[in-house]
Formats: structure tokens, C-alpha cells, sequence
């Protein structure tokens, strides 16, 4: 599970916009937020450091 949806909107980023920050396509970023999809160590570093947080809160399990 995750809170990229959440924190995108939180910041005013539009899924294009995260999508070319983190050089990938929007349609990575709709299955990120979907869930269906899992985003690698390298892009969830990525989505840490430009939502200034830690992997963890981004990303956690449902036993959580």
C-alpha cells in the first residue's frame, strides 16, 4: 500500500508533473496509485526525496 495519490494532491502535483520529476510515464504513476503496480527501490528513493519524507512512509504493508 501507499501515499503517493495523497501526497501528490497534498502537494498540487498533477500525475503528469510527478510522472516527468520522476522520469517515467504518467501511466507508471496511475498504476503506482492504483496499486497495481510496485515501484522499485530506485523510483520509491525518488519519491521520497522529492515529497521530502522516508521510503517507509510512502510506502507500508496492510499488516501495518
Amino acid at each position: 500500500m501507499n501515499k503517493i495519490k495523497a501526497y501528490r494532491t497534498d502537494y498540487g502535483v498533477s500525475q503528469e508533473a510527478l510522472a516527468e520529476a520522476m522520469e517515467v510515464t504518467r501511466q507508471t504513476i496511475i498504476s503506482l496509485e492504483k496499486e497495481k503496480y510496485t515501484a522499485s527501490l530506485n523510483l520509491a528513493y525518488k519519491l521520497a526525496q522529492y515529497f521530502n519524507t522516508t521510503i517507509e512512509d510512502i510506502f507500508f504493508s496492510e499488516d501495518e
